[in-house]
This record gives C-alpha cells, sequence and structure tokens, in this order.
C-alpha cells in the first residue's frame, strides 16, 4: 500500500496537494486545510519535504497539532480524516479535507487576524473581497436568469481575443460603474459560465463554457 502515498508524492504539490516536512505551528497548519476546505478540497501529506523525500514524523504529537488547527483555528472549525502510513520505517501522516459547503472557512493570518484562504495550484492565498461575494450570493441563491444585454455581449466580445479579464478591465469596455460590473460578474460564476481566480498576484475571471 505504500506505493499509493509514493505515488501521490511523484506528482509533487498542485491545487488537491500540499506537503509538510512537519507541523511546528498550528495556526499556519491551519491555513493550508481552511485554502483546500475554501476550494477544492485536498491530502496533505505530512512527513514530507517540498522535493518529495519522505522524513517522517511524530505521528501522535503531529495528530493532535491538526486536530488543534482544524478545530480550535478554522471558523467554522473543518472535518477531516487522517490515515498514517509507514514507509521505510517512517511515518507520513495522510490529511484528507473535502471541499466545505459551510465557506469561508477563517483563519488567522501572520498577524492574528482571520482570514479566509483560498488554494491556487500550489498557493494558499487570501480570499479576496470578490471571491467573499461569491461565497455569500452562493448562500442566498435565488433563480437567476441569463439576459444577454450589452455588457454581456462586450464580455462576449472580449472572451472572442482575450483569455481573461479584471473587474477594471470589463468596467471600461461596458462603459459600467465598478460595483455592476462586480456583481455581474459574480452572477455569471454563480451560473457556471465563468470562473473566478485570485493568484499571489492577479485576479481576474475566464470563460468556463459556451454560453
Amino acid at each position: 500500500m505504500s506505493k499509493y502515498i509514493i505515488n501521490l508524492i511523484k506528482q509533487g504539490e498542485h491545487q488537491t496537494l500540499d506537503f509538510k516536512h512537519s507541523i511546528t505551528d498550528s495556526k499556519k497548519i491551519a491555513r493550508a486545510i481552511a485554502a483546500f476546505a475554501n476550494t477544492d478540497g485536498g491530502t496533505l501529506l505530512i512527513g514530507v519535504k517540498d522535493n518529495g523525500a519522505i522524513v517522517g514524523v511524530d505521528s501522535e504529537e503531529e495528530y493532535y497539532m491538526i486536530e488543534a488547527a482544524a478545530q480550535m483555528y478554522c471558523k467554522p472549525e473543518i472535518p477531516f480524516s487522517i490515515t498514517k502510513w509507514t514507509i521505510n520505517g517512517k511515518a507520513v501522516l495522510e490529511v484528507v479535507v473535502k471541499p466545505s459547503k459551510k465557506k469561508p472557512h477563517k483563519t488567522p493570518d501572520k498577524n492574528g487576524d482571520f482570514k479566509a484562504f483560498v488554494r491556487f495550484r500550489d498557493e494558499n492565498v487570501v480570499a479576496t473581497h470578490i471571491q467573499l461575494k461569491i461565497w455569500k450570493a452562493e448562500k442566498h441563491r435565488q433563480s437567476l436568469r441569463l439576459t444577454l444585454s450589452e455588457k454581456e455581449k462586450a464580455l462576449l466580445d472580449h472572451f472572442k481575443i482575450n483569455p481573461k479579464i479584471t473587474v477594471g478591465q470589463f468596467s471600461r469596455i461596458a462603459f459600467i460603474s465598478r460595483i455592476d460590473a462586480e456583481n455581474t460578474l459574480v452572477d455569471l460564476t454563480i451560473l457556471g459560465l465563468i470562473r473566478h481566480v485570485t493568484t499571489q498576484d492577479e485576479e481576474y475571471f475566464q470563460l468556463k463554457k459556451e454560453i
């Protein structure tokens, strides 16, 4: 069964997989758990270096720190499953977090302020106010109808030649206010027509499927 973990490690860190050498701070690991829960879910391998080298951990101590991270430092708390694997005499913990229906989950940032994090590729990124608007709109979702007004047509024309668009760009090309641009993009995201992307450096929307 250790081949399962070996094959996971070979994938390298990505959107739904993160390696941790060890856990020295429950608050720090809470950010990774919250980011997975707020995005697509994911797996944490504890006892594995960033380069994939297996170093092993003290499984009992690490378990209690993970439990503290998920229950004490994530609001609301986040359920998880954990499996201990022994590979060449070294313990590796596999922590699985499912995507949550109770997002946003918030956890302390480096300054101790509770913020929501999302996962982008192999990074945990602070959720923007637009992402918070999307989550809020999803919770209070009502029937939405797509009406191809001039602003939606301007958006489609943009996507014909550009792979992504920012709120500011949409506001300018559609001649609408920034708040109107935000609300329109949020609605289209909830409808599943576009996707919202947040990285460490930028925030934008991409066409998800044909309209």
